[in-house]
């Protein structure tokens, strides 16, 4: 009986609430709430003047049955006030061949927010399907411009992955957080030729997560689709809109029976109606009491219910008492003999609940203690913790240089549990934070996206030990890691003066342009450093990311190269290593593309593209060049070539009249790019020309404030890579204000 009763008191309060909600107006008064079977609720209206300042008015299109909510071309689907989200129906973005490789179609799909808009990067993915397709899209976080993508290749229908989208025929990646204004990019490396007859199209798109599932049917599928659902996140204000700030100002906009929420990892502010309370908290009229008195079957029962404002109470007739099953109030029979024994028992149970909780809760804690421990001692030997413990208990070393093994517990407390404040930057294999020891130490330290293969766990262990014995005055010096995490962390030294990207690239009134003198200090520095790795350690060492945003620049403007997370170390027996392409598009070595053999003369042809960075001041691959000049390396030698290097030289050089010393550095750098790594110079080579031409520089105005101090003895000892390579991956990069990753996966046999 009692159960039944629950039932009848749930679907009459779930009946009170869905009949009211349905009365309660949505929109402002003279304004139209309905476009077919959708509620367009304030602060969005349908017709101009019907929705608040700063946000969108749709369009109802009545010639479809049902009729289509419009927001420009795009259908509104749906909205969601409590959590302040809006879905929309996103184009598809197509690019299509036909068999002699001619390219049929393409579209690039934009979504223009206004302010108070996002895309959701919780509940959203973007997706890339196709075998000959890669696809990325730009947007902005404030000011900032971010570009990210994925890239997918496959040479038969069968190499598909049947029901993940996983890299071989669909890729996928996460939507950044506060992304706005993207616009989607789509092409093919091969014009989809090899894999026309059962992929002549790529497609790419964002999604809402649930409404899109990869299978090998997917291309066809897809082919007879035109939009996925996204998910829009909204809010009231911008970043300084937070409640407490807002709620003090006249335009606060939380109506009556609201309050006011902050959304995580959002601006600005959301409205919710209160417990007991429901409608439109943005509407004038706020939220309304919900009269759970006026359900069809009486919530008292056995009583008179009374509706107060959130809530009622029940006047129980004599012989019951008022009682609440579930939440619900309501009047059950009352026996007044057993109102003493009742106490007591109500009492017994309620001692012996608190202590059972006390005791409950104290062996909760061991136990969730004991499973933290047991899951940190799991990844801590997975990752090779206790063979690195041997190893630095058999280690010599200094103080200054042993690696240190850093508990999860300490770099937690260091970063403020990684609180996205501290973010130094963010790339396509893991983010910095920065971080400060108990000593007050500032570190920075890398939290990697790709975890260890404990296959791996020696090589990893053996890099640690040599990379922390490097005390080179050009490398970030790797202090220790931690190892009780699913994805080791790396903890390195702290270069406060950013990288070398943003000093040439990034404008400031509070940065002075370089000049030539201090140009060839840093890339002195950063020759040095690669010749270091190369010719000076036990183990020879191939950078393989050479770029410059991997050179870090001290408060002296000392060049520190870092990030070794693709480096590769190599036997004493090779002179070169057969290996699946890494690095960033527009630094990569094309011999090295081509051959997937990588030499030391690959670093040499990076680190010429930086040269003609640091000469040019132009990014080294950019998509708002024309077509021919976007790869800046082969802008540089084409114009050498033709003998009008000045046309592209930074402004400042030509200034400073030191033109003979600018052409020697752009000879030297035109001849690190030569397309036959054999022909190239070597790093020892190019770090003596470059000092020379700095010591010219230097003489022709005096001593320079800038001088290169070197060490009488650098530090001896073999450098290694942090942490393993996934060999499946290429990362590459579009700079422009931000860097693009791109994950490129490579089939197996002779596929591309």
């Amino acid at each position: 009986m009692m159960g039944v009763l629950l039932v009848i008191l749930l679907f009459s309060g779930a009946a009170i609430t869905t009949a009211a909600a349905q009365a309660l107006p949505q929109a402002l008064p003279g304004c139209q709430d309905k476009c077919g079977n959708l509620t367009v609720p304030y602060p969005f209206g349908i017709t101009d003047g019907c929705q608040k300042e700063g946000f969108p008015f749709f369009t109802c299109n009545t010639s479809t049955q049902p009729p289509n909510l419009l927001w420009v071309s795009a259908v509104v689907s749906n909205f969601s006030l409590p959590e302040g989200e809006m879905q929309l129906q996103n184009y598809i973005s197509r690019d299509c061949y036909d068999k002699q490789g001619f390219k049929t179609s393409n579209n690039k799909p934009r979504i223009r927010l206004p302010p108070a808009f996002t895309v959701s990067y919780t509940k959203n993915k973007f997706v890339a399907v196709g075998c000959d397709t890669y696809a990325f899209f730009r947007g902005y976080r404030g000011e900032e411009k971010l570009t990210t993508g994925c890239l997918t290749l496959c040479d038969t229908l069968r190499s598909v992955d049947q029901e993940s989208c996983s890299g071989v025929g669909c890729c996928q990646t996460n939507i950044p957080i506060g992304l706005k204004n993207t616009t989607l990019t789509l092409n093919s490396y091969y014009n989809h030729t090899d894999v026309w007859s059962f992929n002549p199209c790529s497609y790419a798109f964002f999604v809402e997560e649930g409404h899109f599932s990869f299978s090998n049917k997917s291309f066809d599928e897809l082919n007879n689709k035109d939009t996925l659902p996204v998910i829009l996140n909204w809010a009231i204000g911008d970043e300084e809109d937070r409640c407490d700030e807002a709620e003090k100002r006249q335009d606060f906009v939380c109506k009556g029976n609201s309050t006011c929420v902050n959304p995580i990892n959002r601006s600005g502010y959301i409205c919710r109606c209160l417990q007991g309370y429901q409608g439109n908290p943005y509407h004038p009229d706020g939220c309304q009491d919900i009269d759970e008195c006026k359900a069809a079957i009486n919530p008292c029962n056995n009583g008179d219910c009374v509706n107060l404002h959130g809530n009622y109470t029940c006047l129980c007739h004599k012989g019951y008492k008022k009682d609440s099953i579930n939440g619900t109030k309501t009047c059950v029979k009352y026996n007044p003999s057993s109102k003493n024994m009742t106490l007591k028992i109500s009492l017994g149970i309620s001692m012996g609940s608190s202590v059972l909780v006390v005791v409950i809760f104290w062996m909760y804690c061991g136990m969730k203690r004991r499973k933290f421990k047991k899951l940190n001692d799991k990844y801590f030997e997975q990752n090779g913790g206790k063979k690195l413990q041997q190893q630095l208990a058999s280690y010599n070393g200094s103080v200054e240089t042993e690696a240190k093994i850093f508990s999860a517990e300490e770099l937690e407390k260091a970063t403020n549990n990684y609180h996205a404040d501290g973010i130094l930057g963010e790339g396509g294999c893991g983010t910095v934070y920065k971080g400060i020891l108990p000593n007050k130490k500032l570190v920075a330290i890398k939290k990697s996206k790709i975890s260890t293969n404990p296959a791996h766990s020696d090589q990893f262990v053996n890099e640690v030990i040599v990379l922390s014995q490097v005390n080179h005055r050009n490398v970030v010096r790797l202090i220790g890691c931690c190892l009780e995490t699913e994805m080791p962390l790396l903890v390195y030294e702290f270069i406060p003066n950013g990288t070398l990207h943003d000093q040439i690239h990034k404008k400031d009134k509070n940065r002075p342009p370089l000049s030539l003198e201090l140009r060839l200090k840093i890339a002195a520095d950063t020759a040095a450093a690669l010749s270091y790795l190369h010719y000076s350690t036990s183990i020879q060492i191939i950078h393989r990311d050479v770029k410059a945003a991997n050179i870090l620049l001290d408060e002296n403007y000392t060049a520190k190269v870092a990030d070794f997370g693709a480096s590769r170390l190599v036997p004493e027996d090779h002179n070169q290593l057969s290996t699946l392409v890494q690095g960033t598009m527009g630094y990569l070595d094309p011999e090295y593309l081509q051959s997937n053999t990588l030499t030391e003369k690959s670093d040499v042809y990076s680190f010429g593209v930086v040269l003609v960075e640091l000469l040019t001041r132009k990014v080294a691959l950019s998509f708002h060049r024309p077509e021919a000049e976007r790869n800046l390396a082969s802008l540089f030698v084409c114009s050498m070539e033709a003998g009008c290097l000045d046309r592209i030289l930074d402004d400042e050089l030509i200034k400073e009249g030191k033109i003979e010393i600018v052409e020697k550095v752009a000879h030297l750098a035109k001849k690190c790019l030569r397309l036959k790594g054999e022909e190239r110079p070597s790093m020892k080579e190019v770090v003596i020309e470059l000092e020379e031409l700095h010591i010219i520089s230097k003489h022709q105005e005096g001593k320079s404030d800038y001088d290169i101090k070197r060490s009488p003895k650098e530090t001896d000892y073999l450098l290694g890579s942090p942490a393993h390579v996934v060999d499946v991956i290429v990362t590459s990069a579009e700079y422009d204000h931000s860097m693009q990753h791109i994950q490129i996966v490579k089939p197996y046999g002779d596929g591309r």
